[in-house]
C-alpha cells in the first residue's frame, strides 16, 4: 500500500477525525482556516481518493458526500504490514519495531495477541 501524498492525508485526517460524511466544500474551508487551497484543487484530490477506492461517495441535493472506506487505524496497520513485507527477515524487522516501543504499546500489543490467540482458538 502506497502512503498517502501530502494532500490526500490532509483531506483523510479530516474526515476520519470527524467521522462522518463531508462534502469537498467542508473540506476545503477546514483547510483554508491553515492555509489557502483552491476548491478545484481538493475536489480533484478527493475525486482521486475516491478512484484508489478510499473514499465511497453518494449524492446530497448536487453536492457529493465523501466518506472513508478504511478507518485510520486499518490504514495504519496496513502501512506497518507493508513495512514488515519489505524486509527479508520479517521477525528480525519485527523484533527492532518492538524494541522501539514504550511500555504502554507493549501492553497493548500483548493485549492484542492474547485477543487474537482467543479468536485463532475459537
Amino acid at each position: 500500500m502506497r502512503r498517502l501524498g501530502e494532500l490526500e492525508a490532509e483531506i483523510m485526517d479530516r474526515l476520519w477525525r470527524w467521522n462522518r460524511p463531508a462534502t469537498v466544500r467542508e473540506v476545503v474551508n477546514d483547510i483554508n482556516k491553515d492555509r489557502d487551497i483552491a476548491y478545484t484543487t481538493v475536489m480533484t484530490v478527493t475525486n482521486i481518493l475516491y478512484n484508489k477506492g478510499w473514499l465511497l461517495r453518494g449524492k446530497s441535493g448536487r453536492a457529493w458526500l465523501y466518506s472513508p472506506v478504511r478507518t485510520r487505524e486499518q490504514y495504519s496497520a496496513a502501512l506497518m504490514e507493508d513495512a514488515l513485507g519489505a524486509s527479508e527477515d520479517r521477525p528480525v524487522a519485527l523484533a527492532h519495531f518492538v524494541e522501539q516501543m514504550n511500555p504502554d504499546e507493549v501492553s497493548a500489543l500483548r493485549k492484542a495477541l492474547r485477543a487474537a490467540k482467543r479468536q485463532d482458538t475459537a
